[in-house]
Parts: C-alpha cells; sequence; structure tokens
C-alpha cells in the first residue's frame, strides 16, 4: 500500500533564492504601506542566512523520508493557464516537464529573458499521477489533467520548480497539482482542504508500495507589487500555530473567515487587468496570500500529525513571510 511519508511547506519568493545585497534596492521600486518596516542590511543579512538554513533543513528532511515521489500543491501564474482557459485544480500527468531555476547572482527584476535562463527537466511520475488523478475524480473533485506542457517555451512555474530546486538534487519524481490560488474566483481554503483530504484517501487506496511526500508551495502572507502592500504577520503566526498542532481545519476556518478591512489597496481585485480577472474573490485573503491554501492541502493530507516550524522569516522588502516546516511520519 502507498503511504504518505511526510509534509513539507515551504515559501518560495524570489527573495528567497536572491541576495540580501538586492532586497531593498527592489523595495525601492515598491509602494508598501507607511508601517511596513526598513530593515537594514545586516538583517537582512541575517535573515538570508535564516532562509538558506531553513532549505537546507527541509532538502535534509525530504533525504531522511526517502519519498519514491513528490506531489507539490502549488499555484499556477499564468505559466501553463490563462484566462481563455483556468481550472481550479490540475493534475501533470507527464512523463517530465521543465522550468526555470533561479540565479541567486542575477539582481531581484533582472533575471535573463526567457530562452536565455536556465531551465532544468524534472522526472515525472505518469503512473502515480494518473491513479492520483483518478481518484481524486471517485472523490468527488473533477481536476482537469496536462500530458504536456501547456505552454513548452513557459515551462511548469516557479510554485514547482524552486521547492524542486531547493529540496531536491531532481532526482526525485515529481507529480504537480496546480491550483488557482491568485485569479478569482478561486477555489475556497475549505475546498483545498477538502482536496488534501481526498488525497490522501487517494494515496492510503493504492496497492502499490510507494512513500509520497507532499510538498505545500507558496506563501505566506503577500501581496507583491500592489499598492499599500503589507504583512499581516498576526495572521500568519496564527495559522502557523494551528498547522504545528496539526490542525488544517482550524487553518481553512481562520483563512475563509478573514474579512479585508475596506482601506487594504493592496487586495483589491475589482478592477479587470493583464493579471487580474475582475470577478469577485472567494471569502479570505486575496493576491499571493492565497498559495497559503497550497499548504493547507497538504496540512489536510496529514491532519493529527504535529509539525515542526522550522522559522517564520518575514521580509519586508518584498514585503513577504516566508516559512518553513515539515512533519515526516
Amino acid at each position: 500500500m502507498a503511504q504518505i511519508v511526510g509534509a513539507f511547506y515551504t515559501s518560495h519568493s524570489q527573495f528567497c533564492y536572491s541576495k540580501p545585497e538586492f532586497w531593498n534596492k527592489t523595495r525601492g521600486g515598491r509602494v508598501l504601506r507607511a508601517d511596513v518596516p526598513l530593515d537594514d542590511m545586516e538583517t537582512n543579512q541575517s535573515k538570508a542566512e535564516r532562509v538558506r538554513s531553513s532549505l537546507a533543513t527541509l532538502k535534509r528532511k525530504v533525504a531522511e523520508a526517502k519519498p519514491d515521489v513528490m506531489v507539490i500543491f502549488g499555484d499556477d501564474q499564468l505559466e501553463c493557464f490563462d484566462f481563455r482557459n483556468y481550472p481550479a485544480f490540475s493534475v501533470y500527468v507527464g512523463e517530465s516537464f521543465e522550468g526555470y531555476v533561479v540565479d541567486r547572482d542575477t539582481p531581484m527584476g533582472m533575471q535573463p529573458p526567457p530562452g536565455t535562463r536556465k531551465r532544468m527537466r524534472v522526472q515525472g511520475h505518469p503512473r502515480f499521477a494518473t491513479a492520483l488523478l483518478s481518484g481524486l475524480m471517485r472523490q468527488g473533485f473533477d481536476p482537469s489533467f496536462c500530458m504536456d506542457m501547456p505552454k513548452p517555451e513557459e515551462g511548469l512555474g516557479h510554485a514547482f520548480m524552486r521547492p524542486v530546486q531547493s529540496m531536491t538534487d531532481f532526482n526525485i519524481p515529481v507529480v504537480p497539482v496546480l491550483m488557482n490560488c491568485f485569479y478569482a474566483p478561486q477555489p475556497s481554503a475549505a475546498r483545498c482542504y477538502a482536496l488534501g483530504k481526498a488525497t490522501r484517501a487517494v494515496v492510503e487506496a493504492m496497492p502499490e508500495n510507494l512513500r509520497v511526500a507532499l510538498i505545500g508551495s507558496g506563501g505566506l502572507w503577500h501581496t507583491p507589487r500592489k499598492p499599500g502592500a503589507w504583512v499581516n504577520e498576526a495572521f500568519d503566526v496564527e495559522m502557523l500555530a494551528h498547522l504545528e498542532k496539526g490542525d488544517a481545519h482550524a487553518m481553512a476556518a481562520q483563512f475563509d473567515s478573514y474579512q479585508i478591512p475596506p482601506d487594504d489597496s493592496s487586495q483589491d481585485v475589482g478592477v479587470r487587468g493583464p493579471e487580474v480577472t475582475g470577478m469577485p474573490g472567494m471569502g479570505g485573503p486575496q493576491g499571493g496570500t492565497r498559495e497559503t491554501c497550497a499548504w493547507i492541502a497538504a496540512a489536510a493530507a496529514v491532519e493529527g500529525v504535529t509539525t515542526t516550524i522550522v522559522d517564520r522569516v518575514p521580509i519586508y522588502a518584498s514585503p513577504i513571510d516566508t516559512a518553513y516546516a515539515y512533519s515526516n511520519h
């Protein structure tokens, strides 16, 4: 019987992979809320080291779990889908996929243009992915599927490539589960919780002896490049407390019940634009913060198991609240 051998949670902001010397230069081009703290270089260097140490810990814990396959819950940010067709959930069932990796020596916002950036190929697991896809359908979900990269020139997005880059040596087969976290109307946190529960049921029903690791990729609180962007650290501290106790249901409830203050311009999704549908969002925070739903999906699959919070590192230059955690079984 297949078994889940661990759940791992990581932020994937480019700030997590760039040199701290670039952080405040990037901040200078963004419009942040006036109360967002300004870290000096020494503090940024310390935070960058904490991020590197956290990612190293996750890589070590993944290796200790010895997974045969990794399932990554992550969002697609127009790398594969667009407003001509945007599924709520999609399972990649192909033999392999490619995507761009981060170059730490390139300044923020100055990554080489597509076609010249470094790409890596990642092995998929079609047999497991197909079983997951069909199993989720039997569990009441109707995900779409990809047998090949929808946009080969883009490949799969950073929500998948960056965890693979930081947590593996590109030696573990990966099954991406693409989630619409950004573009309203998105699945609620409760629906993502149900997706995680269904994933666990599907895995445990598989007769094949496979060790499965789950990755929640993204978050935590952030509304990058939005006017008045800020970080609600209290929200994230409470969310991580639920995760630490293994209470994914409480995570979903907290997320969906959040009310956006009328004066928070950073979460305004009401005007149609190149990366905004203009349609109303589901309850809870909008923007990048909804990547937290990928964590909720992974946490739901291992609900009841306590989680180790490696670190929470707010990076005010973005601003984003990053965090790193794991639970081994």
